[in-house]
């Protein structure tokens, strides 16, 4: 009862909280940062302060995740609240629609000074100001870190210094502006992605540092037993431990550099969130930390992102917002990309768009919600200039996560998180092998009610097919509509 009356308590203070008036968004999205990329989280030397602070004041969703784990389509996903096959942005080089609506155009119409700084990464080589945002700062395609070329509200401008840091300078100025109206602030860091290249500062700060291989990293029969055989075939890849970016980067020394590419991020939030508690802004503002997918560190003989393993889908994300979050709570509701939308419009007060799929988790912020978010989709889709991962569909109940590929022949992938959170044992690697891929669903609808595995395949085959169906925007055929 105790337990019910606190959880009861902290919601009221945050509806209270909100009944005060709009809240300021800052949104901060890193690039290929791994949920675990922060001392606080674990790792092993990685030193992140700040990061630290906004966790021990906020809150920490230790499962949030992507539905599909590549830059252009995860970002348009947090922009419109949709799964990438409905938004259309399927790979890198993709222009969102700037018709589907959007979180920023949503708060701009209901009064919100809005800025856009850092990578945008839709639409090929683009840098120019997209709809929604009084003031643009960009640069094309992936930048670079030192002496960028930015687009300045439709100005080429040639700066000197460090992205991350000139991104900043950027953020506090917007932050420190005089406004008689709230605002958002969505900084998109480049940082950490690849080739890493730290500030002069921190370059060499973690020579003497080693971070541990994980143990399915290593190229062993046991760690490949009921696996597809494309996973182990890309570990000669762009994307696998032995090929790593065609041979040109050391595993050990690519780990380093992206720990210290990361202590500018990690700097940037002190940045910001020192401006704003020097104006005030701090305490009517919701600050979100996320990342646009995880990354792998060789779990499974694998770099980079794009495939279902839990380090390419998990992000991490921290919540602060002062009187509303539970300073130090850390939560276990499934959150995705596609929920972060409908929580920024909530904070403002501000209808969410029906076109919009996500759940807000802006009550989350005050108590653990009482009832688990639905099973979420995963979609990535086979891409010419990486053809080492084929095209994935997904399904992730929390628990539960079942993995099918497309245009390959090879076995499925089913995993039970509780008992296997490092996902070594394929549940469905009894049911088939890779040359009977083919009859995998009647074999298995064949053990129904004989094996819980068969019957765990054939529930979340259904959900899966069930949220293709749910998410279908395609319009009505001509011919099936009544005349």
């Amino acid at each position: 009862m105790m337990r019910w009356l606190t959880a009861a308590l902290l919601l009221a203070t945050a509806l209270g909280a909100w009944a005060e008036g709009p809240k300021n968004v800052v949104f901060i999205l890193i690039d290929d940062m791994r949920f675990d990329a922060m001392s606080c989280m674990g790792h092993p030397f990685l030193e992140t302060p700040n990061l630290d602070q906004l966790a021990a004041e906020g809150v920490m969703f230790d499962r949030a995740y992507v539905t599909t784990s590549l830059c252009s389509p995860s970002r348009a996903s947090f922009l419109s609240s949709r799964y990438a096959h409905q938004h259309g942005v399927l790979d890198n080089g993709t222009l969102m629609d700037p018709a589907l609506p959007t979180f920023p155009q949503e708060l701009q119409r209901a009064g919100y000074e809005t800025a856009f700084l850092g990578k945008w990464h839709m639409g090929g080589e683009s840098d120019d100001p997209r709809p929604g945002f009084d003031q643009w700062v960009s640069f094309r395609g992936q930048g670079v870190y030192v002496n960028p070329q930015l687009n300045v509200n439709g100005e080429k401008v040639k700066r000197d210094g460090y992205i991350t840091d000139l991104l900043t300078d950027y953020a506090e100025d917007f932050i420190k502006k005089d406004r008689d109206k709230p605002f958002m602030l969505y900084l998109s860091h480049k940082a950490v992605h690849a080739e890493f290249q730290p500030p002069e500062r921190y370059q060499g700060s973690y020579a003497d540092k080693t971070y541990p291989h994980p143990s399915s990293m290593a190229d062993t029969e046991e760690n490949y037993v009921g696996r597809p055989d494309w996973v182990r075939a890309q570990r000669d890849s762009w994307h696998g431990v032995d090929g790593m970016y065609n041979e040109k980067v050391d595993y050990d020394q690519f780990v380093k550099d992206y720990a210290e590419t990361m202590r500018a991020v990690d700097d940037s939030v002190g940045r910001v969130m020192a401006a704003l508690r020097e104006t005030g802004a701090a305490d009517n503002t919701l600050v979100v930390f996320t990342s646009d997918n995880g990354f792998l560190f060789g779990e499974h003989g694998l770099i980079d992102k794009r495939c279902m393993y839990e380090p390419s889908i998990r992000i991490p994300l921290i919540a602060w917002c002062a009187g509303v979050a539970e300073a130090g709570a850390r939560r276990q509701a499934l959150v995705t990309n596609l929920d972060f939308a409908p929580t920024f419009l909530e904070a403002a007060g501000v209808k969410v768009p029906e076109q919009f799929m996500g759940h807000s988790f802006w009550d989350a912020l005050a108590a653990e919600p009482a009832e688990p978010r639905p099973a979420f989709l995963y979609e990535y889709f086979w891409e010419r200039s990486f053809p080492q991962t084929p095209t994935v569909l997904g399904v992730h109940d929390g628990r539960y996560k079942l993995m099918q590929f497309h245009g390959i022949w090879d076995r499925y992938e089913m995993y039970d998180l509780e008992n296997d959170p490092d996902e070594m044992h394929n549940l469905l690697a009894d049911f088939v092998t890779t040359t009977e891929a083919g009859t995998l669903d009647n074999r298995i609808r064949g053990q129904r009610g004989k094996d819980e595995n068969a019957a765990k395949f054939l529930e979340l085959s259904d959900k899966l097919n069930q949220l293709l169906k749910e998410t279908d925007c395609r319009p009505e055929p001509v011919w099936a509509v009544n005349p």
